[in-house]
């Protein structure tokens, strides 16, 4: 018990060694960023993700007793808004990359000011600050009683997506992170646009067939990462390997959990309908339309109301 009270203990080393490890890692991190937004503490990104975590666990129970907000006009600015900004951070990374002579097989991490550098960096910077803008996709879920989309897959994958790059900013904005969030960043064009066509009513809905493949890109997406990672470990290519580890267990994760949702939503058999519940899946807010513009609620037809910001 002795050493674990006050003295040069167990407990003592360990605090001591927590310390060091802070400080030297601390030390090393890329100081271009110390004065970006968000970048001097992670604590604003931490209380950030906290309250996204409690709208998720609070919001529900908000609207439970209030009608649904339809925010068609809000939608579509925002999702194509998201398009314009994703496109901005493709074409950023894609061009400095280009001009830089980065390699997609080992590139190490490049803390000058170099004019390329620093614009790798900033594209970094900006596709951390879209995951935290992306939270609003669960806000608007909640506000319009969309409540079956935020599954665990969801809030998973913006938690983790928008704290985790903290760390990836403070520490290593350029080199291997470029090539993840350039794939990525693509994908995410196409999927808001293929969401902001969907808010556009249902004119449009016959073009947006190809939902699925969505999903099955950003699968691909997990496996070329994947792929890449543990090449730039087999080439011993000088970038933190932690790092390395990290995203091959990150992206096996989401491989799970994607693959999982795909085989759910595109290959189980749908059941029918009964009281208002589907047997193997989920029914939006117990709510289906019928064909002929009613409402089916619990099992009882009622007539379509509006909902709020219609």
């Amino acid at each position: 018990m002795d050493r674990f009270v006050g003295g040069p203990g167990l407990f003592a080393n360990v605090v001591n060694e927590t310390f060091e490890f802070y400080r030297w890692s601390w030390s090393i991190r890329d100081k271009r960023v110390d004065n970006w937004p968000l970048m001097q503490s992670p604590f604003p990104t931490l209380v950030i993700s906290t309250i996204y975590l409690l709208i998720v666990w609070l919001g529900p129970k908000w609207m439970k007793t209030r009608e649904p907000f339809q925010l068609r006009s809000l939608l579509i600015i925002y999702n194509f808004g998201m398009v314009l900004l994703n496109f901005y951070i493709f074409k950023e990374l894609f061009m400095a990359s280009k001009a830089r002579g980065y390699s997609y097989i080992c590139q190490t991490v490049d803390y000058s000011d170099n004019e390329y550098e620093v614009r790798i960096a900033g594209a970094l910077w900006w596709y951390f600050i879209s995951k935290g803008i992306e939270y609003l996709d669960t806000v608007f879920f909640i506000l319009r009683k969309k409540f079956n989309q935020i599954s665990f897959l969801h809030v998973y994958h913006h938690f983790t997506m928008f704290t985790l790059w903290w760390i990836g900013i403070k520490w290593v904005a350029g080199g291997q992170s470029f090539f993840g969030a350039q794939i990525n960043s693509f994908i995410h064009v196409i999927m808001y646009m293929y969401y902001g066509l969907a808010a556009c009513g249902p004119k449009f809905h016959k073009y947006l067939w190809w939902k699925r493949y969505l999903t099955i890109m950003q699968l691909i997406q997990f496996h070329v990462t994947i792929g890449h990672t543990a090449f730039s470990i087999y080439i011993d290519c000088p970038f933190p390997k932690w790092m390395h580890w990290s995203v091959i267990f990150y992206a096996t994760s989401f491989i799970i959990l994607f693959g999982n949702f795909y085989y759910r939503t595109y290959k189980m058999p749908k059941q029918p309908v009964k009281n208002g519940k589907i047997t193997n899946g989920v029914m939006a807010n117990g709510i289906s339309k019928s064909e002929n513009g009613l409402v089916m609620e619990n099992g009882k037809k009622k007539q379509k109301e509006k909902a709020k910001g219609e």
